[in-house]
């Protein structure tokens, strides 16, 4: 084989190595990333609040809780507003119903299902969903990654007795959707399991929003 030859031959091989390695560090990107997901921002025209979004198989999502005042049953964790910067409001589900801008609505629980139906499924949905820091949640924050770019967070929840619990240990959020005994569903999501949870209760209870668009 003369030098020419010798040369293409080589510069071929170094041609293809070098896709293999573009084709390899693609695919890492693509798996590092985890779930495929579009960011964004909306402005609620209210109160000019910014809220960062998430675009999660084809549903978008707010990737904060709802943190707008409205005139009754909303309230700050232990009725200190410096928790609603992080945290956003607890609202009764009537309040919460009513709550989210025009363009977004109080998911349903067919719609939180579909998320975490593309999740893997409630059993490893949470950890997909929650803050990966310990920032707000209590250790060991089980199997927290936010792949998702969801960033749930441990807001707690209010009582019917004006006593609030759980702040940096469990994250609860109303659905739109009512039981068959007339009590509500809602999620959580707790700081020692990657599982999103699905249970029922008053509809006087306190708990977070996250507002899902049209």
């Amino acid at each position: 084989m003369d030098n020419r030859c010798q040369k293409q031959v080589g510069s071929n091989y170094k041609l293809l190595k070098m896709k293999k390695l573009i084709l390899f560090f693609g695919l890492s990107i693509f798996c590092l990333s985890g779930f495929p997901q579009e960011t964004g921002t909306f402005t609620d025209p209210r109160d000019g609040k910014v809220y960062k979004t998430v675009k999660i198989n084809g549903q978008i999502w707010m990737a904060e809780n709802l943190a707008y005042k409205v005139k009754d049953n909303c309230w700050a964790y232990d009725n200190n507003e410096s928790n609603v910067a992080t945290y956003g409001y607890i609202y009764s589900w009537k309040a919460a119903k009513e709550a989210c801008p025009k363009g977004w609505h109080l998911p349903s629980d067919v719609e939180w299902s579909l998320l975490t139906d593309y999740l893997g499924g409630e059993s490893d949905a949470g950890g997909k969903l929650k803050e990966s820091e310990m920032i707000h949640w209590k250790s060991p924050n089980e199997g927290a990654s936010n792949e998702t770019g969801f960033t749930a967070l441990p807001g707690g929840y209010r009582h019917p007795n004006k006593t609030f619990f759980f702040l940096g240990y469990v994250g609860y959020w109303w659905t739109a959707s009512e039981s068959r005994t007339g009590r509500i569903y809602y999620k959580f999501i707790n700081w020692e399991s990657s599982k999103v949870n699905n249970h029922e209760n008053s509809r006087t209870l306190g708990l977070s929003v996250r507002c899902i668009m049209d």
